[in-house]
């Protein structure tokens, strides 16, 4: 399914304002209102990026480590591996359910 980009025509929420993405079947409608705040919105230009990642196995043995850590309920060790490791949005979701508060 491809990925559409929508934005704001005018006002909005910082979501549409700064545009979002969304997959979409090519035979859905297009979004006309921003699913969060409901402001009036229209599909952008966007340009086609293709991106081919790499991934170590140093990263490989990183990401494993830090799944174990989550599936054993580990939430503080997984979420400082993740810390060190750069992967700051899942380092953040694993600080809240070990209960930080930030």
């Amino acid at each position: 399914m491809p990925i559409y980009e929508y934005r704001s025509i005018k006002g909005g929420c910082a979501y549409c304002r700064n545009g979002f993405d969304t997959i979409q079947k090519m035979s859905d409608a297009p979004f006309t209102t921003c699913p969060k705040c409901k402001a009036r919105v229209r599909k952008a230009v966007s340009s086609f990026r293709a991106c081919v990642v790499e991934t170590t196995d140093e990263f490989k043995s990183t990401q494993n480590q830090i799944h174990d850590y989550e599936a054993e309920g580990l939430w503080s060790h997984a979420a400082e591996l993740a810390d060190k490791k750069g992967l700051n949005d899942r380092a953040m979701e694993n600080y809240k359910k070990a209960g930080y508060n930030f």
